[in-house]
């Protein structure tokens, strides 16, 4: 896998501890943006799928170690345990990958590498459990990184945009209250909108303003207190509205600038508020 092969940079942000059952109480808290199921020895169970050979107890304690992993920052360890176990830790290997490609790694083809990692095992995950809204998810958010990184433009005549959208939607059939999900896809229609022009990317690619603003109220709703929601809902606005919407825009990143954050992937979340508010 490619994301072996990368020299891992280190988080070194505020450390976030989950032991013993502090996981597990928190977990619905933690996850309250991509609703990933608690990973004990029933989940396990119940995707024996992918993992025929193990066994369910074992198994759950080594993916609890991985998001804990994930949830203080360690992300390369994350991806090494959840990888350890084949497709039944490919989420927390992907969310792990997602957010060290996004925040931590600064040169650009290592950055694609470990999207098109992420994309290439979240397909894998797919096929064999199709039920798991992240196996959508994760991959929708690695093609569409991925894409802005060789341009927008490109991705679309690639034919990435309709299969960013599609994951996107499967995901929230699976999972309605997927705010992350929602996130993503206010994101797609913002910035179809904003490379190709309103006309074009409603013909094409069916994105619209409507739908982009749509989404990300939806993800505000169902996440008001997560940093994230904010930030995209701030880019979005910009990209669609420039100026008319700039006072707007800032109030959403003020907000995600004072929020508390809960893990490693908020903190970062929070310090790139701050950075837009302080500029």
């Amino acid at each position: 896998m490619m994301a072996k092969k990368t020299k891992w940079k280190r988080y070194e942000g505020e450390t976030f501890e989950y032991s013993s059952q502090l996981l597990k109480k928190n977990w619905a808290w933690l996850h309250r943006g991509d609703r990933e199921p608690f990973p004990d020895a029933a989940f396990v169970k119940a995707h024996a799928a992918l993992a025929p050979d193990a066994d369910a107890g074992d198994t759950a304690a080594i993916l609890q170690d991985a998001w804990r992993a994930y949830h203080r920052g360690d992300f390369e360890d994350a991806f090494l345990l959840g990888g350890s176990l084949g497709l039944i830790g490919a989420n927390v290997a992907n969310k792990a990958v997602n957010i060290q490609a996004t925040y931590l790694e600064h040169d650009h083809d290592a950055k694609l590498a470990l999207f098109l990692d992420v994309v290439h095992r979240a397909e894998n995950l797919q096929k064999a459990a199709p039920d798991l809204a992240n196996g959508w998810y994760l991959y929708a958010q690695a093609l569409g990184r991925y894409s802005q990184g060789i341009s927008v433009a490109k991705a679309l005549a690639e034919g990435h945009g309709g299969k960013i959208k599609a994951a996107l939607e499967r995901a929230l059939e699976i999972e309605p209250k997927h705010a992350d999900a929602h996130i993503a896809l206010g994101a797609f229609h913002a910035n179809v909108v904003n490379k190709v022009g309103g006309m074009a990317a409603r013909l094409t690619f069916g994105a619209t303003k409507d739908a982009a603003l749509e989404h990300y109220e939806a993800a505000l709703k169902l996440a008001p207190d997560y940093a994230v929601a904010h930030i995209e809902c701030a880019n979005g606005l910009a990209m669609l509205f420039g100026k008319a919407k700039l006072g707007e825009a800032t109030q959403h990143y003020e907000q995600a600038a004072g929020f508390a954050p809960v893990d490693a992937m908020e903190w970062l979340d929070v310090e790139l508020a701050k950075a837009e508010v302080a500029d």
